[in-house]
């Protein structure tokens, strides 16, 4: 009996509560704040992200510096331009035409300096390296191609500031509305001249006539050169039509009609055909006009 009620005395009750367990480490530590600081948004911003904002300083600094903000240049943004151009480009212009001119007999400086002046649009330039080119190696058709092309793309650029110069004149000096000369008062204003429009006169006269010039002489250039060209393919009825154009626009006429002629003869059949027979009949009727005046005035 005393071992069973000892036993009894041992077991929980039922009803019993259950002791609370201790509270963790972790709680404790939750427990515990952090500073009142950091409690605040723009006190943790600034304690958080200065670094974010050095490193924005530091930048906005150097990209002052690099694209010259200010300064009324590019800074170094230029430079570095400069140098990726001329590495994308090769060697200098300068640098090329000192090697031609140290071997002026070697045809392919020459060449490569005529490649790098026109990359440069720098078109008068181009066309005397690449003649000389042309001199030095005078069967180069690709070569020569270019060279008339050349002369062509001169030719235009010419035209446009002939145009300009004829546009300037007529803004800074246009013609004024006058009475009847046979009048009176038109009488004496004619007899009257205006020294503005004689020195606007006098520059675009000079700037109209200078680029008329050079496009008669660079388009007399290019069929000159496609005569070469035809020379060296003679059997080629492409370059016999690409010369009767060129000679056409030049208004050499002559040439011009052989070379169509030449072209028919050579491709009867060919889709420009019937371009070729158009152009003749409007040549050839003012070839045979111009040769009745000439015939005419040798008898006269």
């Amino acid at each position: 009996m005393a071992r069973g009620t000892q036993h009894r005395k041992r077991r929980p009750a039922a009803n019993a509560r259950v002791a609370a367990a201790p509270a963790r480490a972790q709680s404790a530590k939750r427990v515990k704040h952090a500073r009142w600081e950091d409690q605040l948004f723009f006190s943790r911003l600034r304690v958080h992200a200065k670094w974010a904002f050095l490193l924005l300083a530091v930048v906005f600094a150097v990209g002052f510096v690099i694209f010259g903000v200010g300064s009324g240049s590019t800074g170094i943004s230029d430079a570095l331009q400069n140098f990726f151009s001329r590495s994308s480009s090769g060697t200098s212009a300068a640098s090329l035409q000192k090697k031609a001119l140290a071997h002026p007999n070697r045809p392919q400086p020459w060449r490569d300096l005529a490649t790098k002046l026109e990359a440069d649009n720098k078109l008068p330039q181009a066309i005397d390296a690449l003649k000389r080119y042309s001199t030095l190696a005078p069967k180069d058709q690709s070569a020569l191609e270019e060279l008339a092309s050349l002369y062509l793309r001169d030719a235009q650029n010419e035209q446009q500031a002939y145009i300009a110069a004829q546009t300037k004149s007529s803004i800074l000096a246009p013609t004024p509305a006058t009475p009847p000369s046979s009048s009176p008062l038109g009488k004496a204003l004619s007899s009257l001249s205006n020294p503005i429009d004689a020195a606007v006169s006098a520059v675009v006269g000079t700037q109209s006539s200078g680029a008329y010039e050079k496009i008669i002489s660079d388009e007399t250039q290019a069929v000159s050169t496609y005569k070469k060209i035809a020379k060296l393919a003679p059997q080629d009825a492409t370059t016999q039509f690409r010369l009767a154009q060129i000679a056409q626009g030049a208004g050499d006429t002559t040439t011009a009609v052989a070379a169509y002629k030449r072209f028919l003869k050579l491709a009867p059949n060919d889709p420009l055909a019937a371009s070729a027979k158009k152009a003749l009949k409007q040549l050839e009727p003012s070839k045979s006009k111009k040769s009745t005046a000439t015939s005419s005035a040798k008898h006269k």
